[in-house]
């Protein structure tokens, strides 16, 4: 027996409206009905997702202070939200970008990644993962370094229906 995947995350955040908002309107996630049965709660389910919930989020309050996660003590850096299509990507981009989320991207060779913070200042990804049959010894190199996302580079190349690759897309 192996784990094989990440069923969802519980994240505390200071407002649950607000970070319910941000996680529906922005990244498309739904709310589950009756998920707010536990006071102060709130579950989303991603877009096309079989499970219960992907996203659990529990409000603490507008006093709690930022993590000091990475800084002055250990803790989660972030959480990666995969896309199905590049296009898709450009989109969330946009999105994020709209909303004043975006705080950076990347070009890690075999996956091109968009990096944002929630209302909460908690940071997460949305990756594109190259797929296999698609992947050069250029994209391989390119993995050993981080270098500047190119989105529009990247659309030209895939074209924005191409689909993500399935875990790590190397042979």
């Amino acid at each position: 027996m192996s784990i094989f995947r990440l069923n969802h995350a519980v994240l505390y955040v200071r407002d649950l409206a607000e970070s319910v908002a941000f996680y529906r309107d922005v990244l498309g996630f739904g709310y589950i009905e009756g998920g707010d049965r536990h006071r102060g709660a709130a579950f989303l389910r991603a877009p096309g997702s079989t499970n219960d919930h992907d996203l659990g989020l529990f409000e603490v309050g507008a006093h709690a202070t930022d993590s000091g996660a990475g800084q002055s003590s250990v803790g989660l850096y972030h959480l990666a939200w995969e896309v199905d299509t590049l296009g898709d990507l450009k989109r969330v981009a946009e999105k994020l970008e709209a909303a004043g989320a975006l705080v950076g991207s990347s070009d890690h060779g075999t996956t091109k990644s968009l990096y944002a913070k929630d209302p909460s200042g908690l940071e997460f990804e949305v990756v594109w993962i190259i797929p296999r049959e698609l992947l050069t010894d250029d994209d391989r190199a390119k993995s050993a370094a981080i270098g500047r996302l190119d989105l529009a580079g990247e659309l030209a190349k895939y074209g924005p229906d191409a689909r993500s690759g399935v875990g790590i897309s190397r042979s």
